[in-house]
C-alpha cells in the first residue's frame, strides 16, 4: 500500500483535506490511502505554478524539451513498474496497461511535432511589412484526468502543456491517485523547475475549486458527460479562460456486407470488449443486416465470446479482459441491461457478475431492435446493443442518431458502402475494418456533439496549449507611409 501525498512547488506533502483511499478492483486490496487537498492546498499549489510561469515560458524551447525527454527516458526505464500500477489500480490485463504506457513515451516527439507545425513561429511578407505569427502559453493549466487511462489521457495534455510554456496543477481522478502518483514521482526525478508541475488529489469538490479558481487560466478535461458539462456550465461567461472537453460517446459500428464474419467478429470483439468496454471510443452499438447475413455475424460475434478469457490482470494464461473499475460501475452496467430488458429488448447472451469478484462481469449482448425509442447514452461497460435494419440507408441513419459522435466503424467489403459512410457519417474518429477504439494520437482526437469540444487531444492538442498573436512589422527606422484619405497636408 502507497501513502497517498501531494506534490507542491517541488515537494511531497500530506494533504489537509477529506481521507480517502483507492482499492486494486480485480482483489479489493487497498493501494493507495491519503488526503486530498484542502482549498489551501490547491491556493498553494496554483500558487507554486503561477510563481514558476513567467520563468518557464521563458525558457528556450530545447530547456523545456530537455526536462520533458529525462521524464520519457525515466518512463522507459521504469515501463513495467507503471504498467503495473495502472494494471492493479484499474483491473486492465497487464498486456493492456503496457500498451498505455507505450503511448505515454510516444507522446512526446508526437506533441513537438505538433507544437511546430500547428503553431511555434511563421513569418510571411504582407503588405510592405513582415507578418509575424508566434504562440503564447496561457498560464497555469488545470488537467483534471480519468481512471480508464489514468497514465496515458493525462500525459496527452500535460506534454503539450508543457512544451508550450504552461504550468500544470493536476488532479487525477479519485479512483486511481496511486497512477498519478507514481507518474508524478517521475517528473520529480526528471528534475524540472519547481512549480512547473503539481499533483492534487481529492473528489470532485476539489476539481470545482481548480476549475474556478482565477489563477487558472486552462482546463484540459477527460471524463464523464455529467462531469463535463457541469464545467462547460460553470465556465460560461468566461472567454478568457480555455477549455478542452473530450466526453466520451455512444459509438456505433456498422458490419454490411461481409464475407469473412469471422474476422468482422474480431474486429467487433476488439471495438466493444477491449478495457471491459472502458474507453471512450469503444463502440456500444452494432448495427447489422435483418435476417440471414447479420445472423451469422451475432453467431460468429457469439462463438468467439465464448473464448474470450475474464480475469485478474496478472493472471496466466493472460486475460482478455479485467474488471470493472468497481463494484459499483459493474452495478450500473447490470441495471442498465435490466432496464432495457424491461423495455422490450432481448438478451442475446446476458452480461453476469463472475465468481472472481464483484466488480467482474461477463461480456454482454443484448437486442434493442424491438424498442421503440432507445435511450442515447453510453453504457460503459461490456455490454453491446444489436440494432438491425433493412437497408445500409437505415443503418446510417440509426448510426447517426446520437447526440454524441466520438467514434464510428464500418466493417465491409465495399468500397462504395465506405465511400457514402465517411461521406455521412457523424463522428470525429472514423474507421474501416479497424476496431473503433484504433486512435492514432498522431492525428487530432476528438468529436463533436456531447463527445466534447472538437478536438480536445491527440494531435489538435498543441492548440489548446497556445493562443496566436498576429504581428505587421516593418523594421528600421520609421518612416511616413504617405497621404492618408481626408486628412491634409
Amino acid at each position: 500500500m502507497s501513502m497517498g501525498q501531494l506534490f507542491i512547488n517541488g515537494s511531497w506533502r500530506r494533504g489537509d483535506g477529506e481521507p480517502f483511499q483507492s482499492y486494486a478492483p480485480a482483489t479489493g486490496d487497498e493501494l493507495w490511502t491519503g488526503n486530498g487537498a484542502s482549498t489551501a492546498n490547491a491556493d498553494d499549489a496554483i500558487a507554486a505554478a503561477t510563481a514558476a510561469f513567467e520563468k518557464w515560458r521563458k525558457r528556450a524551447l530545447a530547456d523545456r524539451l530537455s526536462g520533458i525527454q529525462k521524464f520519457i527516458d525515466l518512463l522507459k526505464s521504469n515501463k513495467h513498474a507503471i504498467a503495473l500500477a495502472i494494471a492493479r489500480e484499474t483491473g486492465k490485463p497487464l498486456w493492456d496497461a503496457t500498451t498505455e504506457v507505450v503511448a505515454m513515451v510516444g507522446k512526446a516527439d508526437i506533441s513537438v511535432k505538433a507544437y511546430q507545425e500547428r503553431t511555434g513561429t511563421k513569418v510571411a511578407e504582407a503588405s510592405g511589412a513582415a507578418m509575424r505569427l508566434t504562440h503564447r502559453p496561457h498560464g497555469v493549466m488545470a488537467v483534471i484526468g480519468p481512471f480508464n487511462f489514468p497514465g496515458h489521457l493525462p500525459n496527452g495534455h500535460i506534454i503539450p502543456a508543457l512544451i508550450a510554456g504552461n504550468t500544470i496543477v493536476f488532479k487525477p481522478s479519485e479512483m486511481t491517485p496511486f497512477v498519478a502518483q507514481e507518474t508524478i514521482n517521475l517528473w520529480d526525478q526528471a528534475g524540472l523547475p519547481k512549480g512547473v508541475i503539481n499533483l492534487i488529489q481529492g473528489d470532485r469538490n476539489v476539481a470545482a475549486y481548480l476549475v474556478t479558481h482565477e489563477q487558472v487560466k486552462g482546463v484540459l478535461f477527460t471524463g464523464g458527460i455529467q462531469a463535463g458539462t457541469a464545467i462547460h456550465k460553470t465556465l460560461a461567461g468566461q472567454p478568457g479562460k480555455i477549455l478542452a472537453l473530450e466526453l466520451g460517446g455512444n459509438n456505433p459500428i456498422i458490419a454490411w456486407d461481409i464475407e469473412d464474419k469471422s474476422a468482422a467478429a474480431r474486429i467487433t470483439l476488439r471495438s466493444v470488449y477491449i478495457t471491459s468496454g472502458q474507453r471512450c471510443t469503444c463502440a456500444k452499438r452494432l448495427i447489422i443486416q435483418d435476417g440471414e447475413e447479420g445472423d451469422a455475424i451475432i453467431a460468429a460475434l457469439n462463438s468467439l465470446l465464448d473464448k474470450v478469457r475474464v480475469g485478474a490482470p496478472e493472471s496466466d494464461p493472460e486475460p482478455f479482459m479485467g474488471p470493472l473499475i468497481s463494484a459499483r460501475a459493474a452495478d450500473e452496467v447490470l441495471a442498465e441491461q435490466q432496464e432495457l430488458i424491461a423495455d422490450g429488448a432481448v438478451s442475446v447472451r446476458a452480461s453476469e457478475r463472475l465468481a472472481l469478484g464483484a466488480a467482474f462481469l461477463s461480456p454482454g449482448i443484448i437486442d434493442v431492435t424491438p424498442l421503440k425509442s432507445r435511450q442515447d447514452k453510453e453504457i460503459f461497460g461490456p455490454l453491446l446493443q444489436v440494432i438491425r435494419v433493412k437497408t445500409f440507408d437505415a443503418a446510417l441513419k440509426e448510426a447517426n442518431d446520437t447526440r454524441f459522435g466520438l467514434a464510428a466503424g464500418l466493417i465491409s467489403d465495399s468500397q462504395a458502402l465506405f465511400d457514402q459512410f465517411i461521406n455521412e457519417i457523424n463522428a470525429g474518429i472514423v474507421n474501416w475494418n479497424r476496431q473503433t477504439t484504433g486512435a492514432s494520437s498522431a492525428a487530432p482526437f476528438g468529436g463533436i456533439g456531447l463527445s466534447g469540444n472538437h478536438r480536445p487531444a491527440g494531435y489538435y492538442a498543441a492548440d489548446y496549449s497556445a493562443w496566436p498573436m498576429a504581428s505587421l512589422i516593418v523594421e528600421g527606422k520609421v518612416t511616413d507611409e504617405g497621404p492618408i484619405p481626408g486628412v491634409g497636408a
